[in-house]
């Protein structure tokens, strides 16, 4: 399986189409800069970069545009657990290691807990639309 099969520009252009969201020169130069980036960046670190090619792009309108193609499903929000919220441009099954030291997320990929049945309790009350399995624990760089 290719996972990064669906962040491509045409990928984008079909979500900005079904979501009536036009694509501008900030948008598509906001999403190429995630979708280049394996490290689930934060909105900061996509401002800074973004910047570099649209100087007067404002922070407000960085963080604002992810969200938005967090709502058309271009990308995930990965919860920071108290710290900035970080931008997947995955968007197929997939979970997250988080090393608790540096606060690299790892992708990784398991069938059994892409099957994992939500409990009873739930079902019954909510309607869940994604499971994710995130593992805390010290990567292989922290270890040594």
């Amino acid at each position: 399986m290719n996972h990064t099969q669906n962040v491509t520009f045409e990928f984008f252009q079909k979500k900005c189409r079904e979501g009536n969201l036009k694509i501008t020169p900030q948008r598509s130069a906001i999403y190429e800069a995630l979708a280049k980036d394996r490290g689930h960046p934060c909105a900061d670190v996509v401002f800074q970069r973004i910047r570099k090619k649209i100087p007067n792009i404002s922070f407000d309108t960085v963080n604002r545009t992810l969200l938005t193609f967090a709502g058309l499903g271009l990308l995930k929000v990965v919860e920071g657990h108290g710290r900035p919220k970080r931008f997947d441009p995955q968007t197929h099954s997939h979970h997250h290691f988080q090393c608790i030291k540096c606060n690299k997320i790892i992708d990784f990929y398991d069938k059994a807990l892409d099957a994992i049945k939500v409990p009873k309790d739930i079902e019954s009350r909510c309607r869940v639309t994604d499971k994710k399995v995130v593992l805390e624990g010290i990567c292989a760089d922290c270890k040594k």
